[in-house]
């Protein structure tokens, strides 16, 4: 009898171990939840209008089945993601963080730019702009607007895959532990992995809200096709800039003459790619987290103002 209590009593603290630390993952996801909805109402208290707009994009994003794809291939992959042997001598775990975080921002990305295509140009194509801007609407008023209806699904998603995620990473602890024999790991140990995971997360989500506003800023102009592959260009310089700068250093005066007029022009999106340093344990500075914010701050009132020049003097008729 005792041979059977026990491997079950060993199951059940493992199980604990794993759960125990969720709490955390709970209480953040309701807080963001709350924080999200405060801003969903401030700003249709203070502009109505605006919201309006950003409601019916969003909606619109979330009736198209893109969403809904995305959205299983990151919940599946993410299920999957700790059973599948990495082979790399017990450093599985780090495999993981750098999986779960590069499949939630290639998606987050996707979304935003499909959104960002579909709302604005093909809106411009069928005259529907025209109709809104018809009424009481400002153009800078549909170009926000837009730009928050394609940011709302966006954090959705990562309401949704993020929990999720952490949970794979919480369990993954416990998993590997009883694959390899090691001494069973404590809730600490699961929590301070989640816990290091996070400000990960928080600049995936960053990248994807760069790129949402320059593929707004494109639909102003192109139809979807072009905005596509821009924004697929862009996402794959701007993660070589920093390689293009370190190699250039001291060495090649044109190569780094071009790195820095790209770093000007477009988002050093590898500054916000720390997947490699998260996977290996390293902790994300809080100031290298409020730099990040500034700079995606600064860079979408840029491509704002981008968007509301190239679509100021558009022929909508």
């Amino acid at each position: 009898m005792a041979s059977v209590i026990a491997p079950s009593q060993l199951l059940v603290a493992a199980l604990l171990t794993w759960v125990r630390p969720l709490w955390l993952v709970v209480a953040g996801t309701l807080a963001l939840f709350a924080v999200f909805w405060i801003i969903c109402w401030v700003i249709q208290a203070v502009a109505p209008r605006i919201y309006a707009i950003a409601r019916t994009a969003a909606k619109e994003s979330l009736a198209q089945p893109l969403f809904y794809v995305l959205l299983a291939v990151g919940i599946s992959a993410i299920i999957i993601f700790p059973f599948i042997p990495y082979n790399t001598f017990g450093e599985d775990l780090k495999m993981l963080k750098a999986e779960g975080l590069t499949l939630l921002k290639v998606l987050a990305v996707i979304l935003a730019v499909w959104t960002a295509s579909v709302s604005i140009s093909e809106e411009i194509e069928g005259r529907t702009a025209l109709t809104l801007l018809s009424k009481p609407i400002a153009r800078w008023m549909l170009v926000v607007g837009k730009f928050l209806g394609v940011i709302g699904p966006v954090v959705l998603v990562f309401l949704i895959l993020s929990p999720l995620f952490l949970a794979s990473v919480s369990y993954k602890v416990v998993y590997d532990a009883r694959e390899t024999a090691a001494p069973e790991p404590k809730s600490s140990d699961c929590q301070r992995e989640i816990v290091q995971t996070v400000p990960g997360l928080v600049l995936v989500f960053l990248e994807a809200v760069i790129l949402a506003s320059i593929a707004v800023a494109i639909s102003t102009r192109l139809p979807m096709l072009p905005n596509l592959l821009i924004c697929a260009t862009i996402y794959i310089v701007g993660h070589m800039v920093p390689l293009l700068l370190n190699s250039a250093l001291g060495r090649f005066a044109i190569v780094g003459f071009v790195s820095n007029l790209i770093a000007a022009v477009l988002p050093v999106l590898g500054h916000l790619s720390v997947e490699t340093a998260i996977s290996t344990g390293r902790v994300v500075p809080m100031e290298y987290l409020g730099v990040a914010v500034l700079y995606t701050s600064l860079y979408c009132l840029v491509a704002m103002i981008l968007a509301l020049l190239l679509f100021e003097d558009r022929d909508l008729a």
